[in-house]
């Protein structure tokens, strides 16, 4: 059953929202440098000659370097902002907990500003060479979206359950390491694939900077349309009651 609760302004443009979407835009921020900063670099180096050239081809190495830089970006931004925003630092997170009652949607929809926001902006401070997620050349764009779908799934019910969850006693300590570490498998196996995104925001930032909008929209769609069915799921079968958290405290 969705849970979805509009919420008021007053609410959403109190001190506590206020410090809530500064906290996501920092945090997004730091995310998307690690993360993207992290592909351009990897992406751009070759081992054999040890110098960065312009068409370099991300070796296994590097995507592990990757997979590793998203999950301790992560690790850190769910970290630090935990106990001001819920450490969603991702649109779809958001949504998931949204349409489980865990945040309004004003709220929410403010939360995706201040996302996506810290997204460009940590785009732009890498402009020289921005890597933006897309579907590989082998693959359709029905098939990249069906790997976001099924990875964003199993993110946001990891959020759920380490969370959100009000019966995960000191579960909750791990629940950074948790988030950080599925998104770090999540990239490894399909990365190469479909990109590994599992954040709109994530890839919204370098198709603005870039002006490549190119099937952005899989990054969006899947991770959105999965990321609310987690929270259903979770949220009605294992949950079941709930009740709506303030925007300033955790998840729980």
């Amino acid at each position: 059953m969705v849970k979805l609760a509009f919420g008021s302004f007053g609410d959403s443009f109190s001190v506590g929202s206020l410090r809530c979407y500064l906290a996501e835009f920092i945090t997004t921020l730091l995310f998307v440098f690690a993360g993207v900063g992290s592909a351009n670099a990897y992406g751009k180096y070759t081992m054999t000659d040890r110098k960065f050239t312009s068409d370099a081809a991300l070796d296994p190495a590097g995507l592990v370097a990757v997979a590793v830089a998203h999950a301790f970006a992560l690790f850190v931004g769910v970290s630090i902002t935990a106990n001001i925003s819920g450490g969603h630092l991702n649109p779809a997170v958001t949504f998931g907990l949204a349409v489980g009652g865990n945040i309004t949607i004003l709220t929410g929809i403010f939360y995706w500003i201040a996302q996506c926001l810290g997204s460009i902006v940590a785009c732009l401070l890498l402009k020289f060479s921005i890597p933006i997620h897309a579907v590989a050349a082998s693959m359709s764009s029905i098939a990249g979206l069906v790997m976001e779908v099924f990875i964003t799934f199993v993110l946001v019910y990891t959020v759920y359950a380490t969370a959100a969850d009000p019966k995960k006693g000191s579960l909750g300590i791990i629940a950074p390491i948790a988030i950080g570490f599925i998104v770090g498998a999540n990239i490894l196996a399909v990365g190469p694939f479909s990109g590994g995104s599992m954040n709109p925001a994530g890839s919204f930032g370098p198709a603005v900077v870039s002006g490549d909008f190119s099937e952005n929209w899989i990054y969006w769609v899947g991770p959105l349309v999965r990321g609310g069915l987690a929270g259903l799921v979770y949220g009605d079968i294992f949950i079941g009651s709930y009740a709506l958290v303030p925007p300033s405290q955790d998840y729980a």
